[in-house]
């Protein structure tokens, strides 16, 4: 039982290829079909396995553009780039700025932006900013010695102990 369209397990041609790039190739041979011989857009179709709708747009961007080749895919627009010239205007002024800082200081002026974008932006210009506000966060409530790193777990003055860090059995080092 056939639907109408040519291609499939029926008759052994295969079928039109969904959701699959098409190269530049098959596209031009075609699109050649089509505009240099005279054969119609859905016989083109069949006779290549291709979608009848793609060889009808890319006969019309032909015709347009003179070329058959894909367009870029993906990627958007970053809402954040436009505000570039902003953003180093602010970051020559306060080099010190954090991230977060930059970010507070682009709301100041009335542009809300995640600290992600503000971070993958420094990252795409490789312009460097300090975790402050992360280191912060972990040191926050650990007590005063918390910024020297010393191990809360370990009571003042006992030395930890060796044993996990050398082989079992070990003689302890000598003076």
């Amino acid at each position: 039982m056939t639907d109408g369209r040519a291609g499939g397990p029926e008759d052994g041609l295969p079928g039109p290829r969904r959701g699959r790039a098409v190269g530049a190739d098959l596209r031009g041979q075609a699109v050649a079909a089509v505009v240099r011989h005279g054969m119609g857009v859905r016989a083109a179709a069949r006779h290549f396995g291709l979608g009848e709708k793609s060889v009808q747009r890319w006969v019309k961007q032909f015709r347009e553009r003179g070329h058959v080749r894909p367009g870029r895919q993906g990627g958007s627009r970053s809402r954040i780039e436009p505000e570039r010239e902003r953003i180093f205007r602010i970051l020559a002024a306060r080099p010190e700025l954090s991230i977060c800082g930059l970010r507070d200081a682009l709301a100041a002026e009335g542009l809300a932006f995640s600290t992600a974008t503000v971070q993958r932006f420094l990252k795409r210009h490789r312009l460097e900013r300090k975790r402050r506000l992360a280191r912060r966060r972990r040191d926050r409530g650990k007590g005063p010695g918390a910024a020297s790193g010393a191990n809360p777990a370990t009571p003042a003055g006992s030395i930890p102990s060796r044993s996990r860090h050398r082989g079992a059995g070990a003689p302890p080092d000598s003076p």
